[in-house]
C-alpha cells in the first residue's frame, strides 16, 4: 500500500529535502508525487533538454527507501512556447485568447500543441524508464478541469466540422436531424457550421450535444495520445494513470472514454475547497467516490487528498480536528487503496499560497502532522483488505448524453444533475447498502437494483436491458422526466411521455410543470402521509401501475406523482418529481426489504461500510458528525472512525 504526499522540492531550496524527506519516513510515508508542473525546470529554452535537477531529486528520495509518481508537465507550458506559438491557447465563446499566467490553458485540437506536449514527455519517459523508484506515471494533470475542457478557436472548429462529417456524411442528414429548418438555420456545406459562441437568445439543442460530444472525444483522444506514449516508452515495473478533478458532471467531457485506458484510476479528493462554508454532504461525497470506482470497476488511487483549507483566493471552510482524517478513512472504504495527500507543505510564493498542506508556511510539525501519521500506522495494517473488491446490489447508472442535454436545457432553474443523482443515491446510502455508480453500458444484470436519475435521453437499447433485467426480477427506479428525448436531443414526434418506457413504467405523463424557488406541491398516499416535490413534477396517470403518492392541489388531485409497476418477476418504481428526502427513504426500506438487501441501521450521520478480504468481515463505522454518537453501545468521538470485525453470525466485536 502506497502512502504520501505530493512533493515539490523545485519550490524550495534543495538543502530543504534532508529535512523533508526524514519527516516524511517519521510520517510513514513511502511514495512522493512529483514534477507535474516543471516543464519550464526541464526545458527552459526549445530543445534544451535538462533533467539534472530531478536527477538529484529521485537520488535523495531514494536514499530514505522512498518511492515516485512521476508526473508528466504538460498542464502548463513554458511561456517561450506560448511566445512562439499563440495559437495554442484556448479561445473562450466570445473570441478571446486565454492569457498565459494559468494552467491548462491550451486547446486539444492545436496540433502545435500536441506535437510539443509529446515530445517533452517522450523524452521524460525515455530517461526514465529504467529508475527503479519511478513506479508510475501520472499524464498531465486534472484533465479539463476549471474550464480547460472547452474552446471555439479555429482548430476546434475545424475539428468540430470533421467530426460532424464523419458522423452525418451528408450535410442533408445533419440538417434533418438537427431541425435547421428552425430559425432558418440549414446549412448548404458543414464548413457553414458555426462553433456556439455566444449569440441571440439560444443554439439549437442537437447542435450543443454534438459539441458537447465533440468535446469530449477532443480531450479523449489528447489524452489517450498521451496514455498510449507513456505506455510505450516506460519501464515494465512502471504503471499508467491521471488525477481526475471533481465536479464530473459539470465537466464537458465523459471520463470513461479514456480512464479505461488507465492501468488504475486515480482522484483528487476534496470535500471542501476555495469558497465553500461547509464540506459537500457525506451523501454526496459517497456518490463521488462510487463513481470514481465505478469507472473501471475496480479499486483506485487517491493522488490528492485534503488536509488543509483551502483556495485560491477566497479560502474555504477549516476541517475541524480529525474531520480530514475521517474523509481519508471514508475514501478507502468507498474503494481507495492508495493515498497520496496534497500536498506535504504549502507553498508561500504564487497562486496557491492558500490551499494549504500536511506542514504550513511555518514548516512545524502541527496536529495535521500528526493526524497523518496516526492515519498511515493505522490503515497500512488493512493493506489485503483495501485491496479487495467491493460488492454491491445496487446500482446508479448516468449517461453524459443525458447530463449534457439538462445542462443545454435546464428546464427548471432549480436543476442541478448531482443533486437529483444525490437524492435517488441518498436513501439507499442511509441504510448503509452498498452502491456502484456507473455509466449505463455496464453490465447491470447482476444486482438487485438499478437506479437511473432524470433520464430524460434514452435509446431503445437501453430500454431492452431494463425490461430484460426487471423481468427477471430486478426493481428498477427512475425519477422524473424519463424517456422524454431521443438521442438527438429531440422530442419524439406521436409518443406520450415516457415513450418507449411506458410498459416498463406502466404509466403515462399527460403534463409536466416546471418549479422554481420558493415554489414546492404537497403529495400523499393513500394512507394520509405527506410529503413535498420541488424543482419539478410530472402529471402521472397510471396505465398498469399503482399510485404511491398523488397530488392535492385542485386540478390535480386525481394524477399520481410517485407509482410502482409490477413487471415480470420484478417492479419498476417512477418518482415523478424532486420528492423529500424522507418519503424517498421510506420507499428505499420497502424495496430493500422486498430485495434482500443488507442493511445497517445507524445514528444520522453515521456511515456503516461492509468490506471483506475473504477471510474476514468488517465494518468501518465513520462518525461524520461533530459530536458524540454510539454505534453498538460504543461511543464515537466528532469525525472519529472505528473497525468492527462481523462473525458468520451477526456478531459484532470492535477491533483494536
Amino acid at each position: 500500500m502506497y502512502r504520501g504526499v505530493d512533493y515539490y522540492p523545485e519550490h524550495w531550496d534543495i538543502e530543504m529535502m534532508d529535512s523533508d524527506l526524514s519527516r516524511m519516513k517519521e510520517m510513514g510515508v513511502n511514495l512522493v508525487r512529483i514534477g507535474e508542473f516543471a516543464w519550464h525546470l526541464m526545458e527552459k529554452e526549445e530543445g534544451k533538454i535538462d533533467f539534472s535537477f530531478f536527477d538529484r531529486a529521485i537520488e535523495k528520495i531514494k536514499e530514505y527507501g522512498i518511492e515516485v509518481m512521476f508526473g508528466t508537465p504538460t498542464a502548463t507550458f513554458p511561456a517561450w512556447l506560448v511566445q512562439k506559438h499563440p495559437s495554442i491557447l484556448i479561445e473562450d465563446e466570445n473570441g478571446q485568447k486565454i492569457s498565459f499566467g494559468g494552467r491548462r490553458q491550451y486547446c486539444y485540437n492545436s496540433e502545435v500543441y500536441q506535437e510539443y506536449s509529446l515530445n517533452i514527455v517522450q523524452k521524460l519517459v525515455t530517461h526514465y524508464q529504467h529508475e527503479k523508484a519511478i513506479v508510475a506515471w501520472q499524464i498531465d494533470n486534472e484533465l479539463g478541469h476549471e474550464g480547460s475542457d472547452m474552446c471555439y478557436c479555429s482548430q476546434c472548429q475545424k475539428a468540430f466540422h470533421s467530426f460532424l462529417e464523419e458522423k452525418y456524411e451528408t450535410v442533408d442528414e445533419l440538417n434533418n436531424v438537427w431541425g435547421t429548418i428552425f430559425w432558418g438555420q440549414t446549412y448548404n456545406d458543414f464548413s457553414e457550421i458555426p462553433v456556439p459562441k455566444k449569440t441571440i437568445t439560444v443554439h439549437n439543442p442537437s447542435m450543443m450535444l454534438d459539441w458537447a460530444r465533440f468535446r469530449s472525444q477532443s480531450l479523449s483522444e489528447f489524452a489517450k495520445k498521451h496514455v498510449e506514449l507513456v505506455r510505450e516508452l516506460k519501464g515494465e515495473h512502471q504503471t499508467v494513470t491521471t488525477n481526475l478533478p471533481g465536479g464530473f458532471f459539470d465537466k464537458w467531457f465523459d471520463h470513461n472514454e479514456f480512464s479505461r485506458s488507465l492501468d488504475y484510476v486515480s482522484y483528487d479528493n476534496y470535500p471542501v475547497w476555495g469558497g465553500l462554508k461547509e464540506p459537500v454532504t457525506p451523501a454526496e461525497l459517497s456518490a463521488t467516490l462510487d463513481f470514481v470506482r465505478g469507472l473501471n470497476k475496480q479499486n483506485f488511487w487517491i493522488v490528492e487528498q485534503l488536509m488543509g483549507a483551502q483556495g485560491h483566493d477566497i479560502i474555504g471552510y477549516l476541517p475541524r480536528p480529525n474531520q480530514a482524517k475521517a474523509w481519508s478513512y471514508h475514501a478507502f472504504a468507498h474503494g481507495c487503496n492508495n493515498m497520496l495527500y496534497f500536498r506535504w507543505r504549502g507553498m508561500n510564493r504564487g497562486a496557491e499560497q492558500y490551499c494549504l498542506g500536511i506542514l504550513d508556511a511555518n514548516n512545524q510539525k502541527t496536529r495535521k502532522f500528526h493526524e497523518v501519521k496516526s492515519f498511515f500506522n493505522h490503515i497500512s495494517q488493512y493493506e489485503d483488505l483495501f485491496d479487495a473488491p467491493i460488492q454491491a446490489d445496487v446500482a446508479v447508472l448516468y449517461d453524459f448524453d443525458n447530463i449534457w442535454a439538462w445542462r443545454i436545457q435546464r428546464e427548471s432553474s432549480q436543476f442541478q444533475f448531482m443533486n437529483e443523482l444525490v437524492r435517488m443515491y441518498e436513501p439507499f446510502y442511509r441504510q448503509n447498502i452498498a452502491i456502484d455508480v456507473l455509466r449505463y453500458d455496464h453490465d447491470f444484470s447482476t444486482y438487485k437494483v438499478v437506479i437511473l436519475p432524470v433520464m430524460k435521453v434514452i435509446d431503445e437499447e437501453l430500454v431492452r436491458r431494463l425490461e430484460e433485467f426487471t423481468k427477471a426480477g430486478g426493481t428498477v427506479i427512475m425519477s422524473y422526466r424519463a424517456g422524454v428525448k431521443n438521442k438527438q436531443n429531440n422530442l419524439i414526434l406521436g409518443e406520450t411521455i415516457p415513450g418507449k418506457l411506458s410498459p416498463l413504467l406502466g404509466i403515462q405523463v399527460e403534463e409536466s410543470e416546471s418549479l422554481h424557488d420558493g415554489q414546492q406541491v404537497t403529495v400523499v398516499t393513500t394512507d394520509g402521509e405527506e410529503s413535498t416535490c420541488k424543482v419539478w413534477r410530472d402529471i402521472v396517470r397510471p396505465t398498469t401501475a399503482q399510485t404511491l403518492y398523488h397530488y392535492t392541489d385542485h386540478f390535480y388531485k386525481e394524477y399520481a406523482c410517485v407509482t410502482e409497476n409490477q413487471f415480470g418477476e420484478g417492479k419498476a418504481y417512477y418518482v415523478g418529481g424532486g420528492l423529500e428526502l424522507d418519503a424517498l427513504v421510506d420507499l428505499a426500506k420497502d424495496i430493500a426489504q422486498d430485495q434482500g438487501l443488507q442493511n445497517i441501521q445507524t445514528e444520522p450521520g453515521v456511515e456503516a461500510v461492509r468490506r471483506t478480504d475473504g477471510t474476514t468481515n468488517y465494518i468501518i463505522v465513520i462518525n461524520h458528525n461533530g459530536h458524540e454518537v454510539t454505534f453498538k453501545n460504543k461511543v464515537l468521538q466528532p469525525y472519529e472512525c472505528r473497525f468492527f470485525e462481523m462473525s458468520e453470525e451477526g456478531t459484532i466485536d470492535e477491533l483494536s
